[in-house]
């Protein structure tokens, strides 16, 4: 038995409650094998529109309102999407007969638009409902209505756009700032080099630039051993840094890098402990230094030399790397700073040891990489141990120079090395045995000269130091894909060492060699970083000429410190008294002494007993003894005193013995008889 088919309608169901229409599902019903159990008298739907007119009567009769607020619609979205793929087709159509018969007219794009509205619901069928009911239902529908300038579009790409907006981030990133415009503008129209700044760091060269992950700090580090610190949101258009420690005492600072997470700081200076600091640029923690008696670096703790380079890990927050001159690379956690998690020696072509000058991770963490001193890159994979290489290339740069910086890029593909052999090369990681190309006659003085790839991969930039024919130094930007150089910058009258592009800020900052620090932003395409410094002026301090009539209270005033009140000032007096500097006494005349020499005494003991008995005459120490004797000899002749009075009646006349004779025996000798 055939049915009759009815079409299919959107909206609310209307309830045409008939005779016919009784009968027919009665014969519907009749027909056929039958049906088990009751036969529904109305759908579930039917019941639950009812329920709800009878409520909105009900408040109707109490509140005098009909209801509380509309209800929401409900959409059948694969009958929208059909639909809407339908709609799609019907408008590419139309566009191109349009293309081909070049006829196009407002009314055409009124229908196309009419055509694109289509997914949405259509009206309800229902025929009782007046004209502003129906208005209300347009009203009813959630979401605001796609703009006018995008009806006229391909629905498609309105589509593609609206899935990417929903898988971007909140507005901060490098391709939002670029838009889709950015496609058309050639290369150098993408730098941001509109506008400069300048921060004085000091008045040697800056080798170590970092850039918090937001975009919210600066920290800048020299060969003065200092490290500042800049926070944009704080700064004023002077361009002072808030606070300039040294953390490694007199070690000059190598380099600097932020943590992923951006609350932290790695600092690595020319001493053998690296430093891990907070944001503020307090110590959080000091790596451990290693016993420079032992040869095997692989038994020690930590490094024995100086450093020179290091980087956090780009997904693990707890894990570092550095590299030494010791030959070895240590990765280590912030957990434990007193031991090493894992050693890397890298080795020359014949098995003996080589210094790491440049260090690095890929930018999915999964790869160390190295630039050592006998010109080989050198890579490991970080899922493994670190005993064999995974990739490893000999001849990248000339040997015995320093590799100043290796760096991958965004997507991964390829890698860029700077050299002190004047050169700039650029690697495929899937072809890595001959570089895709070498930029040269790119000198440079630095072993932290570094180069990096732009946040869009389409370009490689370096800095370049001051030859003598040269005045200015530069700041170098290539094409990563056509090798072509596509502009330079020209910096300052000084050598360019350091260069970070941040994709956030879509900003470049530049350490020079005279101490200071450059920043490049466009005005449109930049965000915040140093555009909200510019616009801050220093705001002077008015002078109060106000007196304050309340009570200014001193610290001595205070029960602590408040010192003793003599009630009588006789005591006072007596200290005073007794104080030479209160009671002003003069100074003591000098009672003894004589050219120059002050003593109460002589050098001497006899001089010592002889000024102590109170004797008038005064004995000369420098005087010969002999002579002292001799003077008083033709007086004691005339008056004798002491010893002639004495034999004056037995001997009168003294006798003296003759020096002919010789002196006489003490004991007579024996004689034979």
């Amino acid at each position: 038995m055939s049915k009759k088919t009815k079409p299919i309608s959107f909206g609310k169901i209307s309830f045409n409650f008939t005779k016919g229409s009784l009968d027919e599902n009665k014969d519907e019903s009749t027909s056929g094998f039958g049906t088990f159990g009751r036969t529904p008298i109305q759908e579930q739907k039917d019941i639950e529109e009812i329920a709800d007119d009878l409520e909105s009567q009900h408040v109707h009769q109490v509140m005098g309102i009909r209801n509380f607020g509309k209800k929401a619609k409900n959409f059948n979205v694969e009958e929208m999407i059909e639909q809407a793929r339908k709609t799609a087709q019907e408008v590419n159509k139309k566009k191109t007969e349009e293309t081909l018969t070049g006829k196009s007219s407002d009314k055409k794009l009124d229908e196309q638009n009419d055509d694109i509205i289509g997914p949405l619901p259509p009206k309800s069928t229902v025929n009782d409902k007046t004209g502003d009911e129906s208005s209300d239902d347009d009203d009813d529908l959630i979401g605001p209505p796609i703009p006018s300038n995008l009806l006229a579009k391909d629905p498609d790409k309105v589509n593609t756009s609206d899935s990417k907006n929903d898988t971007k981030s909140d507005g901060d990133s490098y391709d939002e700032l670029s838009g889709s415009d950015d496609e058309d503008l050639s290369l150098e129209k993408r730098i941001p080099n509109t506008h400069e700044v300048e921060m004085r760091h000091g008045t040697k060269a800056v080798v170590a630039v970092a850039v918090d992950p937001s975009g919210a700090r600066l920290a800048t580090g020299s060969v003065d051993y200092d490290v500042s610190f800049w926070d944009f949101a704080g700064m004023d258009a002077s361009m002072r840094s808030f606070r300039t420690l040294q953390p490694c005492e007199n070690h000059p600072i190598k380099a600097l890098q932020y943590s992923a997470t951006g609350d932290s700081i790695l600092v690595v200076s020319g001493s053998a402990q690296a430093k891990v600091l907070d944001r503020d640029g307090f110590e959080v923690l000091e790596c451990v230094k290693g016993d420079q008696y032992i040869t095997d670096m692989a038994r020690t703790k930590g490094h024995t030399a100086t450093l020179n380079s290091g980087c956090w890990h780009p997904h693990i927050r707890e894990e570092f790397m550095t590299c030494s001159q010791d030959g070895t690379l240590r990765l280590w956690l912030t957990e434990n700073p007193k031991q090493h998690k894992h050693v890397i020696k890298p080795r020359q072509q014949g098995g003996l040891k080589t210094n790491p000058t440049s260090c690095a991770f890929s930018r999915d963490g999964n790869t160390v990489a190295c630039g050592c001193f006998d010109g080989s890159i050198q890579m490991w994979d970080h899922r493994k141990n670190f005993v064999n290489t995974t990739v490893i290339l000999r001849d990248a740069h000339q040997k015995q120079t320093e590799i100043s910086c290796i760096s991958f890029s965004y997507l991964g593909s390829n890698l860029v090395s700077r050299g002190n052999d004047d050169t700039l090369k650029i690697w495929d990681l899937r072809n890595f045995k001959k570089p895709l190309n070498v930029f040269g006659d790119l000198f440079s003085r630095y072993e932290q000269t570094d180069c990096s790839f732009s946040p869009d991969d389409s370009m490689v930039f370096t800095g370049e130091s001051l030859q003598r024919d040269q005045d200015v130094g530069r700041l170098r930007f290539f094409n990563a894909k056509t090798f072509e150089p596509v502009t330079d910058i020209e910096v300052t009258k000084s050598h360019v060492i350091k260069g970070v592009w941040h994709a956030k800020l879509n900003q470049i900052f530049v350490g020079c060699g005279n101490g200071i620090v450059k920043c490049y932003y466009d005005n449109k395409k930049s965000l915040r970083g140093a555009k909200l410094c510019i616009v801050k002026t220093h705001r002077k301090k008015q002078s109060m000429e106000v007196v304050s009539s309340q009570q200014i209270i001193t610290p001595h005033a205070l029960p602590l410190f408040r010192q003793e009140k003599l009630r009588t000032s006789k005591k006072k007096m007596e200290k005073d008294r007794l104080d030479p500097m209160k009671s002003r006494r003069p100074d003591l005349p000098i009672t003894s002494g004589q050219g120059g020499r002050v003593a109460a005494s002589g050098s001497t003991l006899s001089s010592f007993v002889i000024r102590n008995l109170g004797l008038s005459k005064r004995v000369d120490d420098d005087q010969d003894p002999r002579e002292a004797i001799l003077k008083y000899a033709k007086d004691a002749e005339e008056n004798p005193f002491w010893v002639a009075p004495a034999y004056k009646k037995t001997q009168p006349k003294p006798i003296f013995q003759d020096g002919e004779d010789g002196p006489s025996d003490a004991k007579k000798p024996k004689t034979d008889d």
